[in-house]
């Protein structure tokens, strides 16, 4: 027997089940399309609120606070409140949210901040966005639980 006889002898298509690839492309093409979406958002915020040279990056700490906090929503949404389509949370989660925050202009806007002369606020940006960042998600999920998922007495 040949090696490609070997690797696929005893394994049979499933009917009416697409191969691997073909089940992806849909997600792929989600979270494409939702990630152009919040870069261009994030892209325009960064155009509307443009940090000054060797200040702070106040485009781009709002920019992943409020989409952690989005995405701390979002969770509670498809998890315990909806029972979302498929292809959902590869679309706002992944797609949307993931292209809107941004680590890459975080570490960058830290190194740009230490390189201008200015360690101590690239360390105070560097531990205030991982912070605020972190509690954001934490405060979307437990006011969303609260609202959305309060019984009635």
């Amino acid at each position: 027997m040949t090696a490609p006889e070997t690797q696929t002898r005893g394994v049979r298509p499933v009917p009416g089940r697409r191969s691997g690839w073909r089940a992806q492309t849909p997600v792929v093409a989600v979270v494409a399309a939702g990630g152009a979406l919040g870069a261009l958002a994030r892209y325009a915020l960064t155009l509307a609120w443009p940090a000054r040279p060797g200040g702070f990056p106040w485009a781009t700490f709002w920019t992943n606070v409020s989409g952690c906090a989005v995405m701390g929503v979002f969770m509670v949404l498809v998890t315990d409140v909806w029972a979302a389509h498929r292809l959902l949370r590869p679309f706002f989660g992944t797609g949307v949210l993931g292209g809107f925050t941004t680590f890459s202009t975080y570490a960058v806007d830290v190194r740009r901040l230490a390189g201008a002369g200015r360690p101590g606020l690239g360390s105070a940006y560097l531990v205030a966005t991982l912070c605020a960042a972190l509690a954001a998600v934490w405060l979307g999920s437990a006011a969303a639980r609260r609202l959305l998922l309060r019984r009635p007495r």
